[in-house]
């Protein structure tokens, strides 16, 4: 008997030219600016730009459900009405200026969609019931075993409940011209209703898709990118001394053999819900931050920036309430954009296919240093991170870190971040020094 291999394309989502090296923003409106408003985030789409990020992620739009709201204003993802936009935020007028303007400077726009569940006040609550989920008292219901009692949950097994919000989505592709959608906890949805809704709005124009969830067989057919949760989580706890580094290491081994690499992860050190529920990004990885945002832009994965890193995020931002970021220049700022730009200017740190798989480089630290090449036939880049308070002189021990580089001066005791002019050889008996939780960047010269 002969045994044929199963047809390698599962995961059918390609991903566009355009994400090669893209970069993501997230957006919080209502804490972005003094006022709050979609033209203080027009008139910041250049900060945004110069940062190096190419899609703009807007957390909700829609009006805030009022019954049983969460504090003042209410949490965001309470979605009182699908087709319509919060006016504590603008008008249609505004929103569609600010698509427009982003896609002026090459910006792809897309809206956070929260299909999961609605605000008690939907007017759905009155006009289609059955579309509801139910407890085991014939109640409506908030998804269980969470303290989300501001909304209740739909039942996806009701076909008109899925045309609706299909069509609820290309509404917004239609009107505003945006470029796709990250969907909130997208695993409580069924997956066969993902691939209905990429037909559909495929059929108005290619969109961009992001998963809140973590689960390979979400890129099958409908999502271009899903949350690397295990990779923040392990980070977080390597960062407090919590786990060993080779925790990280299976990760990247999961990721690697698990996982389609045509699949983008994202990874992260802060967003909505880690900024307010566990701390700003400085209080969730202390001394580690700059290590882990550095791993998180140049390691395999696209990047997200939550709005206010680049300004320190010096606080944890109200979710049911105004607190506006407190804007200053930042030197997380600065690492941002040196870390971007190097990932833009060399094709072997690009996203999925696009780039080149991390390869280990072993050394004799190895359960403090974290150490790996991405590598093309024409670009290497050799990433040495230290994990530790303690300073390592690491030796490695794998001929390919073996060549003649150029240091970018990144590390933490300086606020410069350029490419050295004097070129260096490493070599595996040549000893590398690194600092208690530093991190150092090599590009191979030609």
């Amino acid at each position: 008997m002969t045994y044929q291999t199963a047809p390698k394309k599962i995961y059918r989502v390609t991903q566009p030219e355009w994400s090669k090296n893209a970069v993501i923003y997230q957006v919080n409106t209502r804490q972005f600016s003094a006022s709050g408003t979609f033209k203080e985030v027009t008139s910041s789409l250049s900060h945004i730009c110069d940062l190096g990020a190419d899609i703009l992620w807007l957390m909700p739009v829609h009006p805030i459900g009022e019954k049983n709201r969460k504090g003042k204003l209410g949490s965001p993802y309470a979605v009182k009405d699908y087709l319509d936009i919060n006016p504590e935020f603008g008008n249609a007028d505004d929103f569609k200026e600010l698509v427009q303007e982003a896609h002026k400077r090459n910006l792809k726009v897309i809206l956070d969609w929260v299909p999961n569940h609605s605000a008690w006040d939907n007017p759905l609550v009155d006009t289609h019931p059955h579309w509801y989920a139910r407890d085991h008292h014939g109640a409506f219901r908030p998804s269980p075993w969470w303290d989300w009692s501001d909304i209740i949950e739909f039942d996806y097994d009701q076909p008109a409940l899925r045309e609706y919000m299909i069509n609820a989505m290309g509404y917004w592709v239609e009107r505003f011209d945006i470029d796709g959608f990250r969907c909130d906890v997208a695993g409580y949805v069924p997956n066969d209703f993902w691939h209905q809704a990429r037909v559909a709005l495929d059929a108005i124009k290619p969109v961009f898709m992001l998963a809140e969830w973590e689960n390979r067989d979400l890129h099958e057919t409908a999502f271009n990118m899903t949350y690397a949760w295990s990779w923040n989580e392990t980070m977080h706890e390597l960062a407090h001394g919590r786990c060993s580094l080779d925790r990280l290491r299976k990760y990247y081994s999961w990721n690697e053999r698990a996982w389609p690499h045509s699949a983008y992860r994202m990874t992260f050190v802060s967003n909505h819900d880690k900024n307010a529920w566990d701390g700003t990004q400085r209080e969730q990885f202390g001394d580690a931050l700059e290590a882990a945002i550095v791993l998180s832009v140049l390691g395999e994965g696209m990047p997200l920036i939550h709005n206010g890193q680049e300004a320190g995020e010096t606080k944890r931002l109200a979710f049911f309430e105004r607190d506006p970021i407190e804007w200053q220049p930042h030197r997380i700022g600065d690492l941002y954009k040196a870390l971007i730009k190097i990932k833009k200017s060399i094709p072997a740190l690009g996203n999925g296919e696009f780039g080149a798989r991390m390869i280990q480089v072993p050394s004799d630290c190895m359960s403090q240093v974290f150490s790996f090449v991405r590598m093309d036939e024409h670009n290497k880049v050799l990433i040495i991170i230290n994990f530790s308070d303690a300073l390592c002189k690491v030796t490695f021990n794998d001929p390919i870190l073996n060549g003649t580089y150029s240091k970018c001066t990144l590390d933490s005791n300086t606020s410069h971040h350029e490419l050295s002019s004097q070129s260096e050889h490493l070599h595996i008996e040549k000893p590398v020094q690194i600092d208690p939780w530093g991190y150092q960047v090599w590009i191979a010269n030609d």
